[in-house]
């Protein structure tokens, strides 16, 4: 039995895109029973635990995250039969199993909107967000879809709107109804009996709106556009105080909280989307009552510079404070960071050590599928294009399908993947970079990424300890110290193409190995090859 109830914390937490990782039926798109055949290559890169992204029954339309039914699997991904194995080979392998709750909308063709649009007086009326329109018939005021448009859908039904954060088939649920709440944790409950580990939160912040149904102020002349969203998109033209975000959220969270509880072990981490996301991380994390982790997007951004870097670490301390980050460079929502943060530098060298930055900060980590290889963004053809985000934006925005296209097992036209043509193509780009390719060839990045994974793991003191900065005289290093039980590890990344000196204010006791990192101390002098880090253990 594990006894490591606090697995998550400093846990490595690998993505698996369902739909894209392996496909065991030969339709072309990936499935559980393909997942679990590939189970012990995820376990053999030292992480924690495993989070599918949404398998639950779905129309698809936002590729699950959509849901229709949130007791069964879609029949796309196989049964409930085939989940169960899963999760019983991940724990046989030391795995633990989260999956994603979409719970903020559903899909419209959910049997509960289906009641909930039909009247005013359904049992159900009440379970989504529904308004009036003005006078004038325009809808209720100024938000905003992420996905282009309003955020209000008119239903001739009703003969009123409903709410809409993303497409207009995700209708928002209305989290004042109590009942609303209760159902969605009675769901929740029902696939913690069933042994998942933890929940990933989708848009944990968008559950409440205000019942005021005020208008969104404009973002004011000078001020940073909001949400990390592209500046073409109008969304990031609004300062989002009434659509998300509501105090209300937190008394829910404590519900959640509760429920988890229940289950020793278990845990949650919430996605954040918001224009002030550190104040909600501060506020959603901490106290140790809410979520035990909220996912940061500050490094899926495209600013990548040491000084940004240093400037995301500042203010997680400054505002953050005990509250857990969990980082990531990649997931399936962006361009993926070999290609956002490491076009134009050593495509080997540059994916490692910048894997190596966000398994050394305080905080967990999750791996996106393929991280580990170092796959750049895939180029899909427009015709090939699937994503309803980036259709329309295209090419100014290509969407997310760039980053979702199939993993790379071997190096055939399909990548291994499938025996038929899959639902995105595979990039050719990718076939050199294949597992069987780097499994094969003992100084490819897949090595070293799984024996930096698996020393890092063995370091407790990178695990739990907290984080502090420290300033060089080369500003083109990335430099901080963790502290653990009296222990202290100094970490310096040089993220660039160049050799980097510095003098260290620091009495060194030992330089640590077994990372796969290379560099030299002499006489209180660090030299760093390019793309290099030092991890050393300094005097008391």
């Amino acid at each position: 039995m594990d006894t490591n109830l606090n697995w998550w914390k400093g846990g490595v937490i690998y993505q698996i895109y369902p739909r894209s990782f392996m496909d065991n039926n030969g339709d072309g798109i990936g499935d559980l029973a393909g997942i679990t055949t590939k189970l012990d290559y995820v376990a053999s890169l030292g992480v924690d635990a495993i989070w599918l992204s949404p398998i639950f029954t779905s129309p698809m339309k936002d590729f699950g995250y959509d849901v229709s039914n949130y007791r069964d699997i879609d029949p796309m991904f196989g049964s409930l039969e085939d989940f169960k194995r899963l999760i019983d080979r991940s724990h046989e392998l030391g795995l633990k199993v989260m999956i994603d709750q979409v719970i903020s909308h559903s899909a419209d063709a959910h049997p509960w909107f289906e009641e909930s649009r039909q009247d005013k007086v359904n049992p159900k009326a009440d379970w989504y967000v529904w308004a009036d329109p003005k006078p004038d018939g325009s809808p209720p005021n100024n938000w905003l879809s992420i996905f282009g448009g309003s955020a209000w859908k008119w239903d001739s039904r009703r003969l009123q709107y409903y709410l809409h954060n993303f497409l207009e088939s995700q209708p928002d649920f209305n989290f004042h109804n109590s009942e609303v709440r209760q159902v969605h944790l009675d769901n929740m409950r029902f696939w913690l009996e069933l042994g998942v580990d933890g929940f990933r939160l989708d848009t944990v912040n968008f559950y409440f709106h205000s019942e005021g149904l005020e208008d969104n102020p404009p973002v004011l002349a000078g001020e940073p556009k909001t949400m990390g969203v592209s500046h073409d998109n109008p969304y990031s033209y609004q300062r989002h105080v009434y659509d998300l975000s509501r105090p209300e959220n937190l008394a829910f969270l404590k519900e959640l909280r509760a429920l988890m509880d229940e289950f020793p072990g278990s845990t949650t981490v919430g996605e954040i989307g918001d224009d002030f996301p550190l104040e909600r991380m501060a506020e959603y994390t901490s106290g140790n009552d809410k979520l035990h982790m909220a996912y940061t997007f500050d490094l899926l951004n495209k600013p990548n510079s040491v000084e940004y870097i240093r400037n995301v670490l500042q203010n997680m301390q400054d505002i953050v404070g005990d509250g857990w980050p969990c980082w990531a460079l990649s997931n399936h929502d962006v361009v993926r960071s070999r290609t956002r943060w490491g076009e134009g530098k050593d495509g080997e060298a540059y994916p490692l050590i910048a894997l190596a930055l966000i398994l050394s900060l305080r905080g967990s980590v999750c791996l996106y599928q393929g991280e580990e290889l170092g796959l750049p963004e895939a180029d899909v053809p427009f015709e090939r294009l699937q994503d309803p985000y980036g259709i329309p934006l295209w090419p100014v925005f290509k969407g997310r399908d760039g980053c979702r296209t199939p993993m790379v097992w071997d190096d055939s036209p399909l990548g291994g993947f499938s025996t038929i043509e899959p639902w995105l193509p595979v990039d050719k780009a990718h076939l050199p970079l294949s597992v069987a390719q780097q499994e094969a060839n003992p100084n490819a990045l897949l090595h070293k990424v799984r024996q930096f994974i698996k020393w890092r793991q063995q370091q407790a003191i990178l695990v739990n300890g907290e984080l502090s900065q420290v300033t060089l005289n080369n500003d083109e290093l990335m430099a901080f110290v963790r502290e653990y039980q009296g222990q202290k590890m100094l970490v310096v990344l040089n993220m660039t193409s160049e050799a980097q000196q510095t003098e260290l204010p620091f009495e060194i006791e030992q330089i640590l190995e077994g990372h796969g990192f290379v560099s030299s101390i002499e006489e209180g002098r660090l030299t760093l090859p390019a793309y290099q880090a030092c991890y050393a253990q300094l005097a008391n």
